[in-house]
């Protein structure tokens, strides 16, 4: 388990101020997949100034704008001064980061925000239905996951997107893309990263995948009449997945969009999509199998 030392004990510290017996913003949350979800990684370049600062099971990416840095996702609660650990191994201040980017209100991708917006100054963006989520630290009254009970800190400092709106920083503009199903506030993000040195003259699309698995608590049923809008979320994602330009697929959980941290393979983002349409459509079937 990461150990949950945030950089708010280092200022109170240093401003003389009393240091809390523990960080309420970095609390571990403790799951069967916290082992899995959190395994140290090596911070990686993917190309051009895009890079990882994650684990090996919840992505967590680093956008280098020029004129500050953008973050997206922020893992578990735990996660945090890993997250802002990483940042520093690839030789940059965690006070540059000035946005950081949500895919979805859920603890183990929205977990540790509150703690990275409050130890780096960020503001956090997300959708409209995704921030009343992190305002609440708690799971929407749709939520297929919202039988699983549970919280999260709550975010505070927030800026709400569109789907299509443009986030520009320095050198980046950055796309919101609606992405929902998993949950209705989920919102995926791309952008494009030019060739570095050495990396010869290209740019490339890179996609930051919300997640699209059809999951839920049990008693849930994707068939049921209240359903509907979830159900008609994910085809509508499925064919915003298709449609986007993606050299470079990152997925919320790297395992989901195939080998290794990310997928630079053509086609990428289309087989994430197709991936999770086939898990859902067996879903449905089985429901209707088991309501005969």
């Amino acid at each position: 388990m990461i150990e949950a030392i945030s950089l708010f004990a280092w200022f109170a510290a240093a401003s003389g101020a009393p240091i809390p017996a523990v960080d309420p913003l970095t609390q571990p949350i403790a799951t069967s997949r916290s082992a899995e979800w959190l395994a140290p990684a090596v911070p990686e370049k993917i190309f051009g100034k895009t890079y990882l600062v994650g684990f090996g099971g919840l992505s967590v990416a680093l956008i280098d704008t020029g004129e500050g840095l953008v973050l997206v996702d922020g893992a578990l609660p735990q996660a945090a001064p890993a997250i802002l650990d990483n940042v520093r191994k690839l030789g940059f201040d965690p006070k540059d980061i000035k946005f950081i980017l949500s895919t979805e209100p859920h603890f183990d991708h929205a977990g540790g925000l509150a703690a990275l917006a409050r130890d780096t100054g960020a503001t956090v963006v997300a959708s409209a239905r995704g921030a009343e989520g992190l305002r609440s630290g708690k799971h929407a009254a749709d939520d297929p996951q919202l039988a699983y009970g549970g919280s999260w800190p709550a975010v505070t400092r927030l800026r709400v997107m569109k789907d299509g709106e443009v986030l520009k920083l320095g050198k980046a503009a950055i796309t919101a893309h609606a992405t929902p199903g998993h949950t209705m506030g989920s919102m995926s993000w791309s952008w494009q990263a030019c060739a570095g040195e050495g990396e010869g003259k290209a740019c490339k699309a890179i996609v930051f995948a919300s997640s699209l698995n059809p999951v839920s608590a049990d008693g849930y049923r994707y068939t049921a009449p209240s359903s509907a809008a979830i159900v008609k979320g994910f085809e509508a994602s499925y064919k915003r997945m298709d449609a986007l330009k993606c050299n470079v697929l990152i997925s919320a959980h790297p395992d989901n969009a195939g080998a290794g941290r990310y997928n630079d393979k053509p086609g990428a983002c289309r087989a994430y999509a197709d991936r999770s349409r086939k898990l859902l459509a067996k879903r449905l079937a089985d429901e209707r199998v088991g309501a005969k």
